[in-house]
């Protein structure tokens, strides 16, 4: 089987181990897996596996951008160059670009839900998920089927999985060489490793960390991410008088590197579709704090592979972290019982396995729904790139 994997960017970041994951899965089990994005940090990665990457112009939030549509044409020429069979989308832009390719080259398109969306028109009429669409979570299945109107029967759950040895069980011995190869004395440290946006709730964090500096006087926090919130929330950090207990990092390719620096993990985020962070942390067997929300609830059991705590509590979270601080021993079986969950529930090969799955599903299977929305949305008139590509292409 040859297969396209279509997203915005192969920067650092969720959706890219997600492919990388898939990639290397894929590969072993003697599929041809070509990639095609706006490019990014990550590349070398591929070029590590042997696999073709395209750049292309397409970093971009608006399915009304032009140049998404110019990318078609090199889209295309590979797709009927490399005997693509599968064109598997991530993100709302290149579910557009799938959904046109589909019907211009008859691959078949499939995608993945990463998260969570607002229901907005587009979306509801001009679905574009594809063939199927995968969802990594209950959570994400439920609002891809209640939120969204997917059809239910498009809908495969395939959570994310790791490989367990690229996340090794961290000890006190490699965690002390692990500060020292850092040159990081403090003790006890506490560490996030998110993009720097409000849906993270790095905020929160901040706050909870006055209250656990005045526990423990060297407590250090290490904030590792990039994104828009660095100043506002760098400026944050001066206004608590905190600038001696936390540190902030840029993003890391590999974080077990950062992992095995901490004693606690914190995830206290808004909303999120899984938490592909907390099941790198759970995997290496570090305590974990997080956000009673969305996929989070699918990876920790409160009390037993990890600590939950309602979103935006800053004093619920000062606790949770000070209790696992304190309490050593209980912390450590805890860590060990998540890497034992997420061995046991979400490796990297039952992911691919499904994956694989799925593909071979809805290419026996005739469409269960109509073509999503689109000549619906040329019935109606909608004014957008996607309804005029789609006319051109008598849909």
């Amino acid at each position: 089987m040859n297969v396209l994997f279509l997203t915005t960017h192969f920067n650092t970041g969720g959706i890219t181990s997600y492919l990388l994951t898939l990639s290397k899965g894929f590969q072993k089990e003697g599929h041809r897996v070509f990639v095609a994005s706006g490019g990014g940090n990550r590349i070398e990665a591929l070029t590590e596996l042997g696999i073709s990457h395209s750049t292309l112009n397409i970093q971009t939030k608006s399915e009304l951008n032009p140049r998404i549509y110019f990318a078609l044409i090199s889209l295309v020429r590979l797709i009927k160059d490399k005997k693509i069979d599968i064109v598997h989308s991530q993100t709302r832009i290149t579910q557009v670009m799938g959904t046109l390719l589909e019907k211009m080259t008859g691959a078949v398109h499939v995608s993945t839900c990463h998260g969570f969306f607002k229901p907005r028109l587009t979306r509801r009429v001009l679905g574009c998920w594809g063939k199927a669409v995968v969802a990594i979570s209950p959570q994400v299945e439920n609002h891809l089927i209640g939120d969204l109107k997917v059809s239910k029967e498009k809908v495969f759950l395939i959570s994310n999985g790791l490989d367990l040895n690229d996340f090794p069980m961290i000890d006190e011995p490699m965690r002390k060489a692990a500060r020292i190869h850092h040159r990081l004395s403090a003790s006890p440290v506490i560490g996030i490793i998110a993009r720097l946006s409000e849906v993270k709730g790095h905020d929160v964090l901040i706050r909870a960390m006055k209250s656990i500096s005045e526990r423990f006087p060297s407590a250090l926090l290490l904030i590792v991410g990039e994104g828009k919130l660095d100043e506002t929330l760098k400026k944050r950090v001066e206004e608590l008088s905190l600038q001696n207990h936390v540190r902030f990092y840029p993003i890391v390719n590999h974080t077990f590197e950062m992992l095995s620096l901490l004693d606690v993990f914190v995830m206290p985020s808004l909303q999120e579709g899984l938490g592909l962070s907390v099941m790198e942390a759970q995997a290496a067997g570090v305590p974990v704090v997080a956000s009673r929300v969305g996929g989070i609830l699918s990876l920790i059991e409160d009390g037993k592979t990890g600590r939950l705590v309602a979103p935006q509590d800053q004093e619920g979270l000062a606790r949770a972290i000070i209790d696992l601080l304190e309490n050593r021993a209980a912390a450590q079986g805890m860590g060990q019982a998540a890497r034992e969950f997420i061995a046991k529930n979400f490796s990297a090969q039952t992911m691919v396995e499904k994956t694989l799955e799925m593909y071979r599903t809805v290419q026996e299977t005739p469409y269960l729904v109509s073509i999503p929305g689109m000549r619906a949305a040329i019935r109606t008139g909608l004014k957008t790139p996607v309804a005029k590509c789609a006319k051109k292409l008598d849909w």
